[in-house]
């Protein structure tokens, strides 16, 4: 087991707006990779397959995170605060709905020793 953060950040582009937020998303991606606690950060679009019948929203970030502290350092940039409220905020923004959920890979009752 590991203290590692699991994110999936889903955005549902308004109409028309896919490609334009798509771009603006991966335009995150550099500067967050050299993040210290940051070990994957790819954003990626959704594609049909009929072995993979789920619902998404269309752009979803998959990411993983050396610890908490490593995933709360980088939600607390100036510029992902900045998207965050030009894009998912601002009435004029590219994001019609957003949904940010992080996820470890412990069980709840793993009794992970401590250091």
């Amino acid at each position: 087991m590991s203290s590692r953060v699991y994110c999936i950040a889903a955005f549902k582009p308004k109409p028309g707006k896919e490609q334009e937020l798509f771009r603006v998303l991966q335009a995150l991606e550099s500067d967050t990779l050299r993040e210290d606690g940051c070990i994957q950060y790819r954003v990626t679009r959704h594609v049909d397959s009929p072995f993979a019948g789920g619902h998404s929203f269309p752009l979803v970030f998959n990411e993983i995170w050396a610890d908490m502290a490593s995933f709360e350092a980088h939600c607390q940039r100036s510029g992902i605060q900045a998207f965050f409220e030009a894009h998912c905020v601002s009435p004029d923004g590219l994001v019609a709905e957003h949904n940010v959920c992080i996820y470890t890979d412990e069980p709840e009752d793993y009794d992970a020793p401590r250091f």
